[in-house]
């Protein structure tokens, strides 16, 4: 029976963390779960409601908000040492009665501590029944394919944008950022980006899917390592399945697998912080990957564009009213 580890970042979303973990036991799975949960110093009860309601999850509370990758690599780092997650198994046996969850959402007695795979998934989603073992069952199927994400839905029903894109290379970007893929959502050349041409229904290899909801191999983590913190917010997922790729590994939209993604749900709250976290991402994507690659008079064009578009972001969203403001 194959194993999967989650890892949820929580940062100040008590009530979206508690939905989301909701969603995660309220089902049944083949597969065995090891449910992480890493409090970025929260000050809203967030690690309270983790202990006393779902007593199954380990809990990481962080002392400081150290962003994203750190987060989420406090978890990971836990979960390939040796022996980390290994729990007593009368203590097993006792946070099962205690929340009346299923067997298959244990540990299993006298299992290897290391899981299969490992799936990054966001507090501000809701993961419907048969959705983990969906995207496991993907990864069982392809040994080919290193890295998975779902069809990731918003409130109203439609697509998630970023649940498939591909790297923004010097040229991709500037589609981008001067409207050209706004302009024609359905050019494959100037909507290569969020990949609007290609139908959502379709399984498609991508360069990226998101890190909101990504389930990955263990051996694969093990292999091209962390998340890189260099990251606060935004960029790292991208980071990653670069590094994955470039281990020779596929990566994959799978849309028969659905998510429901209650997206900038907590950025908008920190809108601010999170505007200068997106556009620091683009810099350091492009400084770690392409500016080496790319002549210095364009790297220089690259750098003034995306402090321009910083700059026009966060005076939108200053005159923006706050349930208005967002990221980007």
């Amino acid at each position: 029976m194959p194993r999967l580890a989650i890892v949820i970042l929580n940062y100040n979303r008590a009530d979206l963390l508690a939905d989301c973990l909701e969603s995660i036991y309220s089902h049944p799975t083949r597969c065995t779960l090891d449910v992480w949960v890493v409090d970025n110093a929260s000050t809203d009860g967030s690690a309270a409601i983790v202990r006393e309601r779902f007593p199954l999850s380990h809990l990481i509370v962080s002392p400081r908000n150290g962003g994203f990758s750190y987060g989420n690599n406090l978890a990971l780092r836990k979960i390939l040492g040796n022996g980390e997650l290994r729990i007593e198994n009368e203590e097993i046996d006792n946070r099962q009665s205690a929340i009346g969850n299923p067997p298959a959402l244990s540990l299993s007695k006298g299992q290897s501590s290391i899981p299969d795979y490992v799936l990054l998934l966001n507090n501000d989603t809701i993961v419907p029944p048969g959705a983990l073992d969906g995207l496991v069952d993907y990864l069982e199927m392809h040994p080919d394919v290193g890295c998975v994400g779902p069809r990731l839905l918003l409130p109203d029903g439609s697509l998630d944008l970023a649940c498939r894109r591909s790297f923004p290379t010097p040229e991709v970007a500037f589609y981008r950022m001067v409207g050209l893929s706004r302009l024609f959502p359905n050019s494959a050349r100037f909507n290569r980006y969020n990949l609007g041409y290609l139908d959502p229904d379709v399984e498609t290899e991508v360069d990226s899917v998101v890190g909101a909801c990504m389930l990955l191999r263990t051996s694969i983590i093990q292999e091209v390592g962390l998340l890189d913190e260099q990251f606060f917010m935004y960029g790292e997922d991208l980071d990653w399945a670069y590094r994955i790729k470039q281990y020779g590994w596929r990566v994959v939209y799978y849309p028969a697998v659905h998510v429901w993604h209650y997206k900038r749900a907590a950025s908008t709250r920190r809108a601010i912080p999170s505007i200068r976290a997106f556009y620091d991402a683009m810099r350091i994507f492009h400084r770690k990957h392409f500016a080496a690659t790319t002549p210095a008079p364009l790297n220089w064009l690259i750098e003034v564009g995306i402090t321009a578009k910083e700059l026009l972001a966060l005076g939108r969203n200053l005159i923006r009213p706050p349930a208005a403001r967002r990221v980007g």
